[in-house]
């Protein structure tokens, strides 16, 4: 099983709702990469995308295209060949330094607030060092780029979401307190049912967690960190 697979995949849709939906391009690679589109005023927007064929045809479905969005700054996946397709712009949050316009061969904007044309709102997780990390949230869906997933290695026994093994030590606290009716991830597929739930369970358990997780999942970890970085 690849860490990460290359060239076009498969429309594996997943997390499927009213807003938007979700697919996994390469259901048999380890990093389990997630990809989702979100329902604005007059199209959809992508995030964290990695091309599959067919995507295109959903995206017209849905109105057309309107813009990618990146939200992690180790996410730039297919962002680009993407927006190219659709003469759209990449999307990054403001204050992303750890991935820019240089990294990204089509046009490029910066936002900050409200995500255009739709009722997501950018949120920091965390803007230290190598770590450039935003999610998107409409008080009711919340997309989360890498501090949580449903990957196999983000999870303890017993966990249908967890904290990521890298942020298990330091939680990240930004999420905490929100409250919303469904999660979508960047590794892994979303949780619909009691989203807020274990939320506030995958960040309070994650420190007592850590230990046990390190073992089982480390190198896993290892390989995954090494391929997101190339």
């Amino acid at each position: 099983m690849p860490a990460k697979a290359s060239g076009l995949g498969s429309l594996n849709v997943v997390d499927e709702f009213d807003g938007g939906f979700g697919w996994i391009a390469h259901p048999d690679e380890s990093m389990e990469r997630t990809s989702h589109a979100l329902v604005g005023d007059d199209g959809v927007w992508a995030v964290d995308p990695v091309d599959a064929e067919g995507i295109d045809a959903r995206f017209e479905e849905a109105g057309g295209l309107d813009g990618v969005v990146v939200l992690y700054n180790y996410h730039r996946r297919d962002a680009a060949a993407i927006a190219a397709r659709h003469d759209v712009s990449v999307y990054l949050p403001e204050g992303m330094s750890g991935l820019s316009a240089n990294d990204i061969a089509v046009p490029v904007e910066r936002f900050e607030g409200r995500l255009p044309g739709t009722g997501f709102h950018l949120r920091t997780v965390t803007n230290r060092g190598v770590w450039q990390e935003w999610a998107l949230c409409d008080g009711e869906t919340l997309v989360v780029a890498e501090s949580v997933g449903t990957a196999d290695y983000f999870t303890a026994p017993g966990e249908r979401l967890g904290v990521s093994l890298v942020r298990r030590p330091f939680p990240p606290a930004a999420l905490d307190g929100i409250d919303p009716e469904r999660i979508l991830c960047g590794h892994g597929e979303g949780v619909f049912a009691d989203a807020d739930g274990e939320l506030q369970r995958a960040i309070s358990e994650a420190r007592r967690t850590a230990p046990r997780m390190y073992v089982r999942h480390g190198p896993t970890l290892a390989r995954n960190l090494v391929a997101a970085m190339l």
